[in-house]
């Protein structure tokens, strides 16, 4: 690697260059392979490049605003050239954060090469020509799968890895309360799979990591699957050893599904909502009922209270048969680490007998209206059915993409300018529903849960 010192007194930031040489499946691409990952990284696809390698290149700041990085770092450019034996990524002007003594840092550099390949692999086996393949609920699918193989994520192992979810905007007594849960799942032997950032997204691999060196565990993994849209908001944490960047929020929340063994829902915001709403959709489908999937909800003491809300708001919009798919654990570590192994054997049991696969859950259901990207445009944030009396997988569909449309217009950058540029959304519906949703987003708000610093602005504004 090549490195030299950049020393301008008009630059607010200290910054490098650099020239990386990429190990493991990078430097192994055919002269074609790697003709076309060029092609993709230099053109249409060169300015989400930079803006994702920039987030993982100022890994743990505690921004939550995508524009912050680039306004730091406005000359900073990644290029990836060619060469016979494979690819090099030269850095300029790069944030200086991410190296010690002239070098980078090496899980930063591992997870640099985890953009490229995996914004590669979008550019070139799932773009415009492939199309026509992802209008199929089994297409979309194919390419969940083809992503996270590609990444090298799905490995034959005994089912031991558990998604964690919950906000980047949490209390410290919660953050810690994540991290004891993490713990005492490395202790069971368990593995972390979360959104990647910080906050209850760090918590459970930080508590890991410790479990983990005490049990000698070798080969532990800690995987955080993000999308473009919202890494730059939500910065790689430094414990990730594997990140995989989706295409989009729908193929990345099928991701977690098809990866993980049971789910722990942490305290969160409108994120950590849309999850829960993804994902008890899903279940509540017909051809999904007998399907074990543990999902446990938990946090520390002063926790109950969002717990007993988002518990009400489900029972109230989904129905009773919502609510006997989860269990709320409340300042008990040890219990939901309990719990959830106990929940992985029946998952063990189940795809034994079903003959699934450990790595890849191909038994659960999921329809195309929660696969198909949805875009929040103000016409389509109206557009949304939320009215008692539909089934309730379709309502939760709705609910889910109200919810996402928040999270865009909160920190995804294109949802933040249309918000700017025709004010906030409008969310309308039955009115006590209505009356739920502006309850629990007024919550989220007064808790801070919607942003880590500064005054919230809301991005919408519901009708009731």
């Amino acid at each position: 690697m090549e490195m030299s010192r950049k020393e301008g007194m008009a630059r607010a930031l200290p910054v490098q260059d650099a020239r990386i040489y990429p190990r493991g499946g990078l430097d192994v691409l055919s002269r074609a392979e790697v003709a076309r990952l060029r092609d993709a990284s230099s053109g249409g696809m060169h300015e989400l490049l930079r803006r994702c390698a920039l987030a993982v290149l100022t890994s743990g700041s505690a921004s939550d605003d995508p524009r912050a990085a680039r306004d730091l770092y406005p000359d900073f450019d990644i290029q990836v050239a060619q060469q016979d034996r494979g690819v090099r990524i030269d850095l300029s002007n790069a944030p200086a954060m991410a190296f010690v003594d002239g070098e980078i840092i090496r899980g930063i550099a591992e997870l640099l090469f985890s953009v490229v390949r995996d914004l590669a692999y979008m550019a070139i086996e799932l773009g415009p020509e492939y199309a026509s393949d992802l209008e199929t609920s089994e297409g979309v699918t194919n390419a969940v799968f083809g992503v996270l193989r590609n990444a090298h994520i799905l490995q034959p192992s005994e089912p031991n890895l558990v998604v964690c979810w919950g906000g980047h905007s949490i209390s410290r007594e919660e953050y810690l309360y994540t991290k004891q849960v993490g713990y005492e799942l490395g202790l069971r032997g368990q593995d972390i799979c979360t959104g990647c950032g910080p906050g209850a997204m760090k918590g459970p691999m930080k508590g890991a990591t410790i479990a983990h060196a005490k049990q000698r565990k070798g080969n532990m993994r800690y995987i955080g699957i993000t999308e473009p849209g919202i890494i730059a908001a939500e910065s790689p944490n430094p414990i990730v050893n594997h990140l995989v960047i989706m295409p989009d929020i729908e193929k990345r929340l099928e991701a977690f599904v098809r990866l993980g063994h049971g789910i722990i829902v942490f305290p969160g915001g409108v994120g950590t909502a849309e999850e829960i709403l993804y994902l008890l959709g899903i279940l509540l489908r017909e051809e999904n009922q007998a399907l074990p999937f543990p999902l446990i909800f938990s946090g520390p003491a002063i926790a109950a209270p969002y717990f007993e809300q988002i518990d009400r708001f489900i029972r109230l919009t989904l129905g009773e048969q919502a609510a006997e798919r989860y269990e709320i654990i409340i300042g008990d570590p040890v219990a939901v680490a309990r719990k959830m192994a106990q929940g992985i054997k029946r998952v063990r049991e189940y795809r034994l007998a079903h003959k699934d696969s450990f790595f890849f859950n191909w038994s659960v259901e999921i329809p195309a209206e929660y696969q198909h990207p949805f875009v929040p445009t103000h016409e389509a944030m109206a557009a949304l059915d939320l009215h008692r009396g539909r089934p309730a997988p379709e309502l939760a569909a709705d609910l889910r993409r109200a919810f996402s449309g928040i999270v865009a217009g909160n920190v995804k950058e294109e949802g933040m300018r249309r918000i700017e540029e025709f004010g906030p959304f409008k969310i309308h519906g039955d009115a006590e529903m209505m009356h739920a949703l502006d309850g629990l987003l007024r919550a989220f708000v007064e808790q801070r849960r919607m942003k880590i610093a500064g005054d919230y602005r809301p991005c919408y504004q519901v009708v009731t």
